[in-house]
């Protein structure tokens, strides 16, 4: 009798958990400045960009005053903003007439430089080299007119403890991108673990010191779930396991916007296994 009231215990515990990451997922999704206000993915040229949203500029804008400024990209990388007098646009909070931005690779530890105007703003990214402007709307039709997210049904037998094979050295995983271009990244180990007398391995990039991220693909990919790949994080590895929750694979951006650029499955973490569990294709999807 105890063993089943621990069960039952556990079970609810493991839907509550589920249901919150839930929340928090689609509450980091829909938020004001998250990936569903992407409106614009303008990659800059060398030399002067005339950005705004008027027919005669060089890179025109969904969103924003008729003239916005000029952003220059010097040879050595180096982007600097001189706003129109009548822009109304900040940089970072102030009103300036120019400013120098710092893309998201060159920011550190910080943000990158966002230049914001009426509901919608832009950054910096810099993708090998090239630099582009993300351009955000909180006022986006992808965001205003969001459909929800479908999973399948919470299922615990997706909750996976796997063993932990560490590289030493780290092996290279090489992830290409929805752009065309190919990294390459250190992998710390591989995720071991077995489901119906079968045995599968992923292995995950290290993008952050305290998790570990999976680009992962499997036979529901293209079918139930989005085609590219679904994201799956997991906490460090402890005393040689490491927990795969699929419950918690979710879609990427460009599973809702084309103006994101996300990583593709490599081919070692294609699994030849439907995983019934996590989110599902989104049904808005382009």
């Amino acid at each position: 009798m105890h063993a089943q009231t621990t069960n039952t215990a556990t079970a609810a515990d493991f839907s509550q958990q589920n249901q919150q990451w839930q929340h928090k997922r689609l509450a980091n999704l829909t938020a004001p400045n998250g990936w569903l206000s992407l409106v614009g993915l303008e990659w800059l040229k060398d030399g002067a960009n005339r950005i705004g949203s008027a027919a005669d500029n060089d890179i025109v804008l969904k969103v924003g005053p008729a003239h916005l400024g000029v952003v220059t990209l010097s040879k050595d990388g180096a982007l600097h903003l001189v706003l129109d007098k009548n822009s109304g646009a900040t940089v970072d909070g102030k009103a300036v007439t120019e400013a120098t931005l710092l893309d998201d690779a060159h920011a550190g530890e910080g943000t990158p430089t966002t230049v914001a105007f009426g509901s919608a703003n832009f950054f910096v990214i810099d993708r090998d080299g090239r630099k582009a402007l993300r351009v955000k709307d909180s006022n986006a039709q992808t965001r205003t007119h969001f459909l929800g997210l479908d999973y399948y049904p919470a299922d615990p037998s997706w909750r996976i403890v796997a063993d932990w094979v560490p590289f030493d050295p780290p092996h290279e995983l090489e992830i290409g991108s929805v752009l065309g271009t190919i990294n390459k990244e250190k992998v710390p180990g591989k995720a071991v673990f077995h489901r119906d007398g079968h045995t599968y391995e992923l292995m995950p990039i290290q993008e952050e010191p305290d998790s570990l991220f999976f680009v992962i693909a499997d036979r529901t990919s293209g079918h139930e779930t989005y085609g590219a790949a679904r994201f799956l994080y997991a906490e460090l590895p402890k005393d040689g396991k490491v927990v795969l929750d699929f419950n918690r694979a979710y879609n990427p951006p460009c599973a809702f916007t084309p103006y994101a650029t996300c990583p593709l499955a490599p081919p070692e973490n294609r699994l030849d296994l439907a995983v019934t569990a996590g989110e599902k294709k989104y049904r808005g999807g382009h």
